[in-house]
């Protein structure tokens, strides 16, 4: 499929968000429980590791922009099972986990600030995808955008 402005000005933006959350700063730091410290690694660690399996498993079809890749088959297996967005996920998880482990609210704002990003990032790539796969809309009525579906 050919990328519209939209790829390119979401993945920019993704960037941005990026740079900006690396930038070493006290800025609103917090003292922090160290319950919440051990929640954050964990929840950093399980980030990592869910954004890893994704990408192997999306191999081939891997694209920071939200158009497919042409020749894209719909992959439904491991996360992708119950998460149509893992990497997204993958990528919250770590960077919330380690804002709360060092106790950063200002990486937590950019990590709410991606969260934003991704929830239009991932509508868009959804109207991609169920344009290219017929049985997309059934995909998505069983999975959850970034988290499992409860019900």
């Amino acid at each position: 499929m050919i990328k519209s402005s939209w790829d390119y000005i979401y993945v920019a933006i993704q960037l941005i968000l990026f740079v900006i959350y690396i930038i070493p700063t006290t800025a609103l730091s917090f003292s922090t429980y160290e319950i919440l410290k051990n929640i954050g690694l964990i929840t950093l660690i399980l980030g990592v590791l869910l954004g890893i399996i994704s990408l192997l498993q999306l191999n081939k079809h891997l694209s920071p922009f939200p158009t497919p890749v042409s020749g894209s088959e719909l992959i439904r297996g491991y996360a992708y099972k119950y998460i149509r967005h893992p990497i997204y996920t993958g990528i919250l998880f770590a960077l919330f986990g380690y804002g709360l482990h060092i106790g950063s609210a200002y990486k937590l704002i950019i990590t709410s600030a991606l969260l934003i990003l991704f929830f239009f990032k991932s509508k868009y790539e959804e109207k991609k995808l169920t344009s290219i796969f017929i049985d997309y809309p059934i995909y998505k009525k069983r999975t959850g955008r970034f988290l499992p579906k409860l019900f």
